[in-house]
């Protein structure tokens, strides 16, 4: 289940709130510009679909996307649990960073958690299958995809060459709770 929890930036101990339903969650991150939405595939997607298929699948809603935010390329990302280079990879993404684009991502499958930092507070954000995250560009955040990730995942960007992380040196992600992780559900893509 998808899940919103808001801190106070100094109280990693206890969330102020938490939300699970779509109309919450879309609502309180929609009040510091971040999207939040779900989408449907207008087809169905085979375990182990290829880039193309997968983007077919979701072509409406991308090409909605591309529209309304200027977004100029899109891809497609995968990580199992059993990658070799998982732990390098979850560890590059856990120090809080901006970004001078949108990081726009769209989970098909498994789940992942964007942690924001934002006016004080800390939005950390479950997505699972079906969500999709706009994390808009200079927000620091950071990502959790936990120490066995399983996520397939639709990226947009604007220029996806200059998708750079900028860490800010500061220490929060590290006081924040981790993601742990999640069972591939059986039948997901």
């Amino acid at each position: 289940m998808s899940r919103l929890r808001i801190f106070d930036d100094r109280q990693p101990e206890q969330p102020l709130a938490v939300h699970t339903t779509l109309e919450e969650i879309a609502r309180e991150l929609g009040r510091i510009g971040v999207r939040f939405e779900q989408w449907q595939a207008t087809q169905p997607i085979a375990p182990g679909a290829g880039q193309d298929e997968v983007i077919a699948a979701y072509r409406r809603d991308i090409d909605r996307l591309m529209r309304e935010e200027g977004y100029q390329a899109v891809d497609v990302i995968s990580l199992a649990p059993d990658h070799p280079d998982r732990a390098a990879l979850r560890q590059k993404f856990l120090s809080e960073h901006t970004h001078s684009e949108d990081e726009v991502r769209f989970f098909v499958a498994g789940s992942g958690q964007f942690t924001l930092h934002v006016g004080g507070k800390v939005y950390d954000v479950l997505c699972e299958q079906g969500d999709l995250i706009g994390v808009p560009d200079g927000t620091p955040h950071w990502f959790d995809m936990s120490e066995a990730p399983y996520f397939v995942a639709i990226r947009l960007f604007t220029n996806k060459d200059g998708w750079v992380a900028n860490f800010t040196g500061t220490d929060i992600a590290q006081r924040f709770p981790r993601m742990t992780p999640q069972a591939p559900a059986a039948g997901r893509a």
